[in-house]
């Protein structure tokens, strides 16, 4: 299909216009779409968290900042600033002065201050996994017409219960 502006070229970019509850399609060279203003590669999105890290650090950056490194993986803070992650577990020791001072920055303080997780007990672990293991025994049991252990794994899941 060629061009419907210079009709010399194939159309690579094909526009779909909707105005007034009429459409229309327009198809494309790449020059004469980047010459309309089309944008015609797709940029690599930038992570919100970044956007985010540089409002907050704008005009603040110490020395010390922009020139961690991490020895491990190379990343440095200005890649941390631009893509919101870290490039290993490492960065967070090579970074750790950059870090500290973000999260004094975000959160009011370097410390956590909240609630913390508490795995639960070992005995209501092992209860819901001895639970889901005799559920799945009966399951078995039944499908293999063998009633009698279905019956005794169904009163064991009865006073588990």
């Amino acid at each position: 299909m060629l061009c419907d502006s210079c009709k010399e070229r194939d159309a690579e970019v094909h526009l779909t216009r909707i105005v007034d509850n009429a459409v229309t399609q327009l198809h494309l060279c790449e020059a004469c779409a980047r010459a309309q203003g089309v944008e015609t590669t797709v940029a690599v999105p930038k992570h919100p968290l970044g956007d985010i890290l540089q409002a907050v650090q704008q005009g603040a950056s110490a020395p010390a900042e922009t020139t961690a490194t991490c020895p491990f993986c190379q990343a440095t803070a200005r890649d941390f600033r631009a893509t919101g992650r870290l490039g290993c577990p490492h960065c967070y020791d090579a970074m750790e002065q950059s870090l500290r001072e973000l999260l004094r920055r975000l959160h009011g303080s370097s410390r956590h201050v909240g609630r913390r997780y508490e795995p639960p007990p070992a005995h209501v672990v092992h209860k819901a996994d001895s639970l889901h293991d005799l559920r799945d025994r009966l399951e078995r049991a039944v499908a293999a017409e063998q009633f009698e252990l279905a019956a005794e794994l169904r009163d064991r899941i009865r006073v588990l219960e």
